[in-house]
């Protein structure tokens, strides 16, 4: 059972001594010549002295060092933290994004209090709700499934440590009118990129397509959507191969999950088709046992469809927004689909499948056809695709591939979100190598670019509308979506959630176009 809590936020222009909270967060700065203190709410005398004394205290005001001193008479909190915010720029305010990740950092690693106070540089609206982003997405934990039993067999009196419940973001922005709702947005969007979080981080003994399925109706409960869960007979009735084909090695059969978010007064209609494989072993093409240790984010795509569509419909945004959740579990056995078959993907194209191991295209080739039918505005697909992805751009920066209109919207949505996407092209030389002597198309094509000759293979099975292809991009989140290193920012350890923010700022940003037109 997934659960999913939602960050209390609101702001205060008040005197410091009127908030009592368990800590009040400044930020500090790492200045050409030492640390330097950021303008704050402490009144002036504690202010300086704090200032004078950060270099003793070997503060130094790096990017995530949140130090934690006793709470000061002046305020209302029982302990004073220090949140770094990097290098200060001269004569240059603070950008929203290291507001998000100054906030972030210091509501992370406050985890086991409940009450936290936010006096960042925070003026105005856009800087207050960055700063509320920031307290949103870092108020998370996930302590999985641990018993508490301790070695000797008794329970341990220690609870785990439960993400801050409550912050309060002190800025002279308070009674702005439009802070409320942009606070809402901060509180939803942190809660549905913490719902991805938690699907990602679940094992695959929890997590695999029949309960993957149950999720998203247990998500969805509530709100005005519908759910459609396609099992394995109506798969196959309808034709859908690719996933079939992928989950035949598996005990555990595919699914795959219709997400309907459909308002009365819909101004657009955008599919979002998700890569949901709960394991990825390689199926036949074995992945080596090292490759395999963090294969439960392989579902990384489908969750974030899933949080997006439910972000937009508890945020009430008038688009009609449809996800679909392609979900197999891709494993070796007696009936696991083998190097060479052939598998008819949803509406008849063949594809020979050589590596067993690219199995995300086939999946997403089925949700992309599926989608096609019903011809929205426009199709976006995201998956962790391919390991060429990292090779490319990194463990940080995700690849956004596709038509020109979608793959810019695509990217203008995660800079405003604060998200990492780049734009990478599709070489039409590469199409060529995914040519089939036995099928209308292979699964594999030429390594070099991999990334983008998985992009390739997935455009053949977006459809038309009237002769025009369906605007369509794709994008590849392989190592932005799972942290393996250590927590840094708002983002912790294992599932991120990237991705949700980026499309939720793309349904807004398409939704504003279609308004002004």
């Amino acid at each position: 059972m997934i659960t999913t809590t939602e960050l209390h936020l609101s702001a205060s222009a008040k005197e410091l001594k009127k908030i009592p909270s368990d800590a009040l967060v400044i930020a500090v700065a790492k200045g050409k010549d030492g640390p330097v203190l950021l303008e704050n709410p402490l009144p002036a005398k504690a202010s300086r002295a704090l200032g004078d004394s950060l270099e003793v205290l070997g503060i130094t005001g790096a990017a995530d060092e949140v130090r934690r001193l006793p709470g000061l008479a002046e305020t209302g909190a029982d302990s004073l933290v220090l949140s770094g915010v990097g290098p200060l720029e001269d004569g240059k305010p603070l950008t929203e994004e290291v507001l998000r990740r100054t906030a972030g950092a210091a509501v992370r690693q406050l985890a086991g209090l409940d009450t936290v106070v936010i006096a960042l540089p925070a003026r105005t609206v856009e800087a207050a709700t960055a700063v509320a982003e920031g307290a949103a997405l870092g108020a998370y934990t996930y302590d999985g499934h641990k018993s508490r039993l301790k070695a000797d067999g008794s329970v341990s009196s220690t609870p785990e440590k439960t993400a801050v419940n409550t912050v309060i973001v002190h800025t002279d922005a308070a009674d702005e009118s439009s802070l409320t709702p942009a606070f809402k947005r901060a509180a939803v969007l942190g809660k549905n990129v913490n719902t991805t979080r938690s699907l990602v981080n679940q094992p695959p003994s929890h997590l695999y397509p029949e309960t993957f399925a149950q999720a998203a109706k247990d998500l969805t409960r509530g709100l005005p959507i519908k759910v459609t869960v396609m099992d394995e007979k109506r798969l196959e009735r309808d034709g859908y191969g690719g996933i079939l084909g992928v989950g035949k090695g598996s005990s555990r059969p595919p699914r795959m999950v219709k997400v309907e978010y459909s308002p009365a007064k819909s101004a657009v209609h955008l599919a979002l088709v998700g890569k949901g494989i709960t394991f990825d072993s390689g199926g036949l093409s074995l992945k080596p046992p090292a490759g395999m240790q963090t294969m439960k984010l392989d579902m990384a795509g489908a969750a974030v469809v899933l949080s997006t569509l439910l972000a937009v419909a508890e945020l009430g945004l008038p688009a009609k927004v449809t996800a679909w959740l392609c979900l197999a579990e891709n494993m070796p056995s007696g009936t696991a689909q083998r190097p060479e078959d052939v598998m008819s993907i949803y509406g008849g194209r063949t594809v020979e499948v050589l590596n067993t191991d690219a199995e995300g295209r086939l999946v997403l080739a089925d949700g992309l056809a599926a989608a096609s039918e019903e011809a929205p505005d426009a199709i976006i697909d995201i998956a962790t695709l391919t390991g060429a992805q990292m090779i490319a751009l990194g463990t940080r920066v995700s690849g956004v591939m596709g038509d020109d209109g979608v793959r810019d919207a695509v990217k203008a949505a995660a800079d405003r979100a604060g998200e990492q996407f780049w734009p990478m092209p599709l070489p039409e030389e590469l199409r060529p190598s995914l040519e089939s002597q036995v099928a209308d198309i292979a699964n594999i094509g030429e390594r070099n670019g991999g990334m983008m000759t998985a992009a390739v293979f997935l455009r053949e099975f977006v459809g038309q509308v009237d002769g025009e292809k369906i605007p369509w991009a794709h994008l590849d989140i392989a190592g932005p979506a799972f942290n393996e290193g250590s927590a840094y920012g708002y983002t912790p350890k294992a599932g991120t959630g990237v991705g949700v923010r980026t499309l939720l700022a793309y349904v807004e940003d398409v939704l504003a176009r279609t308004v002004r037109g």
